[in-house]
């Protein structure tokens, strides 16, 4: 009789024994898969932006300045340019297009002013992030000089007028007849800092 239950134990635990290397092997795989989320999400990011810059698509512009080398220039066409401007959560400044839109003809350069103050006590670096819509017209739209280049560094109460200054490919598609340039400003003032 005591043999009998001998093996009855033997048998529970090697059962538990089966099930907790079970539950350990879970464990394990259910660790490396939120380890390659994490790395993947990590990832995500740079190869979206090196995708974005390759095809143009989401309107992503490239943050190289373009050489203006127009030889003609499409009278016969008139592309209404659009400039909207937004400030993210936490940035204390104005920020807004000293125009809101401008016609301009392909292969014609064109310079327009943007307007920003901080009104916070302190001084803040900005960073203006833009963007093209339709995405497809991304890759036409070449900005020459763009404050979008650099940095802004303004102190407190400080106002500044900055330019951008581009032109529109003479291959746009036919199609395209408005260009929406936003630009969104970044307190990257940390950043900066460290």
């Amino acid at each position: 009789m005591t043999n009998g239950a001998d093996k009855k134990t033997l048998s529970t635990q090697t059962q538990q024994q089966a099930a907790d290397a079970s539950v350990k092997k879970t464990v394990k795989k259910l660790m490396l898969m939120v380890f390659a989320m994490f790395g993947f999400g990590f990832a995500m990011v740079p190869l979206y932006d090196v995708f974005c810059d390759i095809t143009g698509l989401n309107g992503k512009t490239s943050n190289v300045a373009a050489r203006y080398n127009a030889t003609s220039i499409d009278r016969e066409r008139t592309i209404t340019v659009q400039f909207l401007t937004r400030t993210a959560k936490g940035i204390p400044w104005q920020f807004e297009p000293m125009i809101n839109e401008v016609k301009v003809h392909p292969g014609e350069r064109k310079v327009v002013k943007f307007y920003a103050k901080n009104q916070s006590a302190n001084a803040i670096v900005g960073q203006a992030v833009p963007s093209v819509s339709p995405g497809q017209a991304a890759i036409y739209f070449q900005k020459i000089e763009c404050f979008c280049f650099n940095n802004q560094p303004l102190n407190a109460s400080e106002d500044v007028e900055m330019g951008l200054q581009f032109y529109v490919d003479l291959d746009l598609p036919e199609d395209v007849s408005t260009i929406t340039l936003s630009y969104t400003l970044y307190d990257i003032t940390s950043a900066v800092d460290s």
